[in-house]
């Protein structure tokens, strides 16, 4: 991907995303806001990328599962909610409340998908 045709952006301007949570395990689901952007989001919306972007979590486990006809995945993130959302002392560790810090992650759009995301032109 050549960097000066592409644009930095949210996640959020690419996917939405419905989260659940049981116990202490909470599952994000990212789905493309267009069928043309699924690639880009197989590439870059990686388990290490999830693993990292909630490194003070600290998840003993992220899991993907590809839905390539939905244009969407799933990810499970074990040991993120603080013991769960019965026994933690954190109200916003919710799973609802986490999948806004995974649509914040940074992807790279090249200039021929840039027409699919959602959002203002500019950032």
């Amino acid at each position: 991907m050549n960097t000066a045709d592409t644009l930095t952006v949210p996640l959020y301007r690419a996917a939405h995303g419905r989260t659940g949570d049981k116990g202490n395990r909470s599952n994000i689901s990212v789905i493309a806001w267009h069928p043309a952007l699924w690639p880009l989001l197989v590439e870059q919306v990686t388990p290490e990328a999830v693993a990292a972007r909630f490194a003070l979590r600290q998840p003993s486990r992220v899991q993907r599962h590809l839905l390539p006809r939905l244009a969407a995945m799933n990810f499970v993130l074990d040991e993120v909610l603080d013991g769960g959302v019965n026994d933690a002392l954190n109200l916003d560790a919710h799973g609802k409340s986490l999948s806004y810090l995974l649509l914040g992650l940074p992807i790279r759009v090249p200039a021929d998908l840039q027409q699919h995301l959602a959002g203002p032109a500019q950032d």
